[in-house]
């Protein structure tokens, strides 16, 4: 049996069960849904050599170019489900919910398989994740200078029930010039995207969000126009620490990278920092003094900071100093400031 679904009974009956992508590699890595196994009909080549048919023949060509190729993988095809399948149930998609994802439903339906297939496919799902991005979610923004720890305040924050988004961890990168060091590669911004809504699907609308302030790009990853806008206009709440505490954090979060690649990404800001700075900043590297290298770094990093603070567009900013590294003091004072405003202290 195959039956068609919308994308958000798609979403929500596919839990669990197995999510067949099947568009070929280019489309997969680009972006997918994140649950999806991928299984391409067509491999990169042989999509390109498909759609040339189709292009400078006829539609029918191109299916019989398309069987020749799919034929002789029907049968892997079966038996790479065969272990994966839970309940008899497979669900499936392409771009757009036309002859790729057809042909396996009409497949693994001939097996006996109950198939799911996704209405608009992909595309529509990316409808979804644009439309879920946009929404007016109540965000708080935690700032705070370089080195400040605003992403293990986040983390700490979850653990005493708060929802957070970390768009970092998502983005595999730390925000700044060092950002992708000790990090795996990065998403593209639209699977980035996808990764996101499947974090804002889990969380409670009628609650608060805290995530942290963030440029529009967070390395090669660009935020969602709308996202972005949303968290300009959020209340901002700023974490004020002392230069050795933050120094002493930079150093724990990135003195065991390889020098050779502190040295680049001091380079690649080395027009902003300065000759002389950089080149401080690099004879420090030599020698291994990696507190050296981090107060020059934050010189810089303090000053655009504290200008982009009188760029921010949400008149709601408040600054909170600590004199010690202690997060637990650090999130109780910044819950109770967020309970005061809400209403419920």
């Amino acid at each position: 049996m195959i039956t068609t679904i919308d994308i958000a009974a798609f979403l929500s009956q596919s839990q669990g069960q197995l999510t067949l992508d099947v568009r070929s590699e280019a489309e997969y890595n680009y972006g997918h849904i994140p649950q999806a196994t991928h299984l391409p009909l067509f491999n990169n080549e042989e999509r390109k050599i498909v759609g040339t048919t189709y292009k400078q023949s006829s539609r029918n060509e191109a299916i019989l170019v398309g069987l020749d190729m799919v034929g002789k993988k029907m049968s892997e095809f079966v038996r790479f489900v065969q272990p994966l399948v839970k309940e008899n149930k497979i669900f499936i998609h392409c771009w757009r919910g036309g002859m790729r994802s057809g042909s396996m439903a009409w497949l693994f339906d001939l097996f006996g398989y109950e198939v799911y297939l996704l209405k608009g496919g992909y595309k529509s799902y990316r409808h979804l994740v644009t439309e879920t991005l946009a929404l007016p979610y109540s965000y708080i923004v935690v700032g705070g200078k370089t080195g400040s720890g605003k992403t293990e305040v986040l983390h700490k924050l979850r653990e005493a029930g708060e929802q957070i988004l970390d768009l970092e961890g998502l983005a595999n990168h730390k925000g700044s010039a060092f950002g992708m060091l000790g990090q795996a590669a990065q998403p593209s911004t639209e699977h980035f995207e996808n990764l996101l809504h499947l974090e804002l699907s889990k969380m409670d609308r009628n609650k608060r969000i805290w995530v942290e302030d963030e440029s529009k790009k967070i390395g090669t990853v660009v935020l969602d126009n709308q996202f972005w806008h949303n968290i300009k206009h959020s209340r901002l709440m700023i974490l004020e620490l002392p230069t050795q505490i933050r120094v002493k954090r930079l150093v724990a979060d990135y003195a065991e990278n390889q020098t050779e690649g502190l040295k680049q990404s001091l380079t690649n800001i080395k027009k902003k920092l300065g000759g002389l700075e950089w080149m401080q900043a690099m004879e420090a590297l030599e020698r291994n003094d990696f507190e050296t290298t981090a107060g020059i770094a934050l010189h810089y990093y303090d000053k655009t900071y504290e200008h982009c603070i009188t760029q921010k567009e949400t008149k709601e900013i408040y600054r909170f100093a600590f004199t010690e590294d202690d997060m637990i003091s650090i999130v109780f004072t910044l819950i109770k400031e967020a309970d005061r405003q809400d209403g419920k202290g």
